[in-house]
Formats: C-alpha cells, sequence, structure tokens
C-alpha cells in the first residue's frame, strides 16, 4: 500500500500533482470554479504544478531514474 511506503507515497503525490496540473490545462473553467471540496484538493495541486514547475520535473525525473534503477 502507498500509505506504508514512503516512496511510494511520494510516488502518488507527485503524479497527483502533475495529473492535476495537466486537467486544469485541458478544463480550467471545471477547476476554477470549485475550490472547495476535493476539487479544491485538485485546484491547490495545480497551482502547485504551475508554480513549482521546474522542481515537480526535476522530481518527476529522480524518480524515473530511481524507479529504472530499482528494476
Amino acid at each position: 500500500s502507498a500509505f506504508f511506503n514512503f516512496y511510494s507515497l511520494q510516488l502518488v503525490i507527485l503524479l497527483f500533482i502533475c495529473t492535476c496540473t495537466y486537467v486544469r490545462s485541458n478544463f480550467t473553467s471545471l477547476v476554477d470554479k470549485n475550490k472547495q471540496g476535493f476539487l479544491g484538493l485538485v485546484w491547490k495541486a495545480a497551482r502547485i504544478g504551475e508554480r513549482l514547475s521546474p522542481y515537480v520535473s526535476l522530481c518527476c525525473i529522480i524518480m524515473a531514474l530511481s524507479l529504472l534503477s530499482k528494476s
């Protein structure tokens, strides 16, 4: 389970941020008008992905390399 393994939890959070940023870029009105509840969490993750995109990209590359080195 991803909640008991710290590496898996980091991977899930990183993929959630990347997915939310992608969804917001394609469906801006859906994400921006709902800032409460679950879609509020999606909006916040998308903002993190947009504002910290170089760091998120670097984390994605590091995660991919570490995942490939485990195989």
